[in-house]
């Protein structure tokens, strides 16, 4: 593909409904389609548990909001969009990224889901350029292994167990979940 046959931000919205299942499982990296496997049940079910621990840090803290399968817009000529699972702003206007499909916007934190073959496959480069383009810190949540990978910008990452607890630190202070609690199948699922 020469420059002028990649894709831009742009052109990757405009025509990601025409993408098979909606380009939902689609990411533009260097200006080309990256296609990923849905999702796994044990995926969703991990998002859903962290989504609702946010939320209820939200209301507690009376601050900052998650968003779901947001573009980020990384890097520009040629364009990357990364889509993780979750994006969680702690700072400015209440939901004012959450109707976006792509924004360039820097979240505080973003929560990737290494769920499929083709997630865990350049998941240390996606944490690396999240990291890069300036956001605070990134986790990823390892349903197979029941662990989480907490990496903050400038200090070392660190692998948490199921028997652990996944904290906020200074980014969302007074945040605090069982790392056991993400992989838990719902009561109501059952």
């Amino acid at each position: 593909m020469t420059t002028s046959e990649l894709l831009t931000a742009e052109q990757f919205v405009s025509t990601r409904d025409e993408l098979p299942d909606g380009g939902r499982w689609t990411e533009l990296v260097a200006g080309k389609l990256v296609t990923l496997s849905p999702p796994t049940i044990e995926h969703g079910t991990a998002v859903l548990n962290l989504s609702k621990a946010l939320a209820e840090y939200s209301q507690k803290e009376q601050g900052g909001y998650a968003c779901f399968e947001l573009g980020l817009m990384t890097a520009r000529n040629p364009d990357t969009v990364r889509v993780p699972a979750i994006c969680f702003f702690a700072a400015g206007p209440m939901f004012a990224e959450a109707d976006k499909v792509v924004t360039e916007a820097r979240p505080t934190l973003v929560v990737d889901v290494a769920s499929t073959n083709d997630r865990r496959r350049g998941l240390e480069q996606r944490v690396s350029s999240w990291l890069e383009w300036g956001v605070s810190a990134v986790w990823v949540l390892d349903p197979q292994a029941k662990q989480v990978h907490a990496v903050e910008k400038g200090r070392a990452g660190q692998r948490l167990a199921e028997h652990q607890s996944l904290q906020g630190a200074s980014l969302l202070s007074g945040f605090k979940i069982n790392v056991g609690d993400l992989f838990k199948e719902p009561g109501w699922a059952r």
